[in-house]
């Protein structure tokens, strides 16, 4: 079976050099904010060019950290994407505030700036005020950010950026991070940049987010450690993971080029036979994952059952879009011009075309033409 993701191949370059690190930890014993977090933070900021890093638990509490500092207030509205993974819209009702479904652009996945309208509209005809918009940087590629910040100037609303999938793209040669007032991501083992459990960060170029995003991630803590400033969490990385994450970071330009080239390996070969994800001329994607839409008329599931006769895995992000959860279900919904509730037509259509083939940075090009040719010859039978 061919792995969807080969963290071993990934770990085994660094192998020693992580050993090493972990060690160092082991060795001066501080688990909790030991050096490597700051260096950590240092380094992050140096690479993208944010003033501020904040270290966190998860990419789920970066996001948390962020709302907290935005000051988002029980009843309030966010605009995100139903398209996504649940940690992007489960983050406002933890705070009792409201996420406001928006659909997607069919070509990109992402975020549909035109359509922020409708979706501020539908909030607006429930009385929720709407007060930020949180775009998803989905399989690594950012949102369309500057026509998103263009509706939120207009509208007054703050915009964070779900860096979740997209740390290392890139948008008008400026770095994820720098996107947006505030960026959150994930260090999840099977994102670009992984560690080994949980983690993730917050970026900023604001003074006051930052620290009070600081401030949040230990219970609210103030300048004594018994001196409660405001209502927090525990939300801190670990020492371990940061050093992980340091030898990590050191090839991740590397790492960056080689999912590069893997992704332009599939487009050529996938190009006529499936529709890619639309990679904007002034956007890099980072490549979490190798997605792409299915021909309408192609039974999805007969696809994944004659690749896995092959020994090639195939997953689907999403099956279903976050409103259609049960949870979310009573939450807002953009609506289409004529005033009816549409459902998201593009979220429904890309649940029910997109599939995910085997990817990352190590994957080799005898495998990867194995993997096409016969993508490529159950489509031709499939047609």
């Amino acid at each position: 079976m061919i792995p969807f993701i080969d963290l071993a191949a990934q770990q085994a370059p660094i192998r020693s050099d992580i050993d090493k690190a972990i060690q160092a930890v082991l060795d001066h014993g501080r688990y909790i904010m030991g050096p490597e977090i700051e260096q950590l933070e240092y380094k992050l900021a140096e690479f993208t060019g944010s003033k501020h890093v904040v270290s966190t638990s998860s990419g789920t509490d970066a996001l948390l950290l962020c709302l907290m500092a935005l000051g988002l207030k029980p009843g309030d509205g966010v605009i995100v994407p139903s398209f996504s993974f649940a940690a992007s819209a489960e983050v406002m009702p933890c705070l009792g505030a409201i996420p406001v479904f928006g659909d997607v652009d069919r070509h990109s996945f992402t975020l549909d700036p035109t359509r922020l309208a409708d979706a501020k509209a539908s909030a607006d005809a429930l009385g929720v005020n709407v007060v930020g918009i949180i775009p998803v940087g989905l399989f690594g590629q950012p949102a369309n950010m500057p026509a998103i910040q263009d509706f939120a100037n207009a509208h007054g609303l703050w915009v964070l950026d779900d860096a979740a999938q997209s740390l290392g793209a890139t948008q008008q040669n400026r770095q994820v991070g720098q996107l947006a007032k505030a960026t959150a991501t994930s260090f999840f083992p099977a994102k670009p940049l992984g560690c080994y459990g949980d983690g993730g960060a917050l970026f900023t170029d604001d003074d006051g987010l930052a620290e009070i995003a600081k401030s949040a991630r230990v219970h609210g803590m103030g300048k004594n450690r018994y001196d409660y400033e405001r209502i927090g969490m525990t939300a801190r990385l670990d020492t371990i993971q940061a050093a992980v994450l340091l030898e990590k970071l050191k090839i991740f330009p590397d790492e960056l080029a080689r999912r590069q080239s893997r992704a332009d390996r599939y487009n050529a070969a996938l190009k006529d036979i499936v529709i890619p994800q639309y990679l904007a001329s002034d956007t890099t994607s980072s490549w979490a994952q190798y997605c792409f839409l299915l021909p309408q008329h192609v039974d999805r599931d007969m696809v994944q059952k004659r690749l896995m006769e092959k020994g090639i895995p195939s997953v689907v992000y999403y099956k279903m879009g976050i409103h259609e959860h049960a949870p979310y279900a009573a939450y807002p919904l953009a609506k289409a011009a004529d005033g009816k509730n549409d459902r998201l037509p593009v979220t429904a259509e890309l649940c029910q075309r997109i599939l995910s083939l085997p990817f990352h940075a190590w994957l080799d090009d005898v495998t990867q033409d194995y993997i096409t040719d016969h993508v490529a010859a159950i489509m031709d039978d499939l047609a």
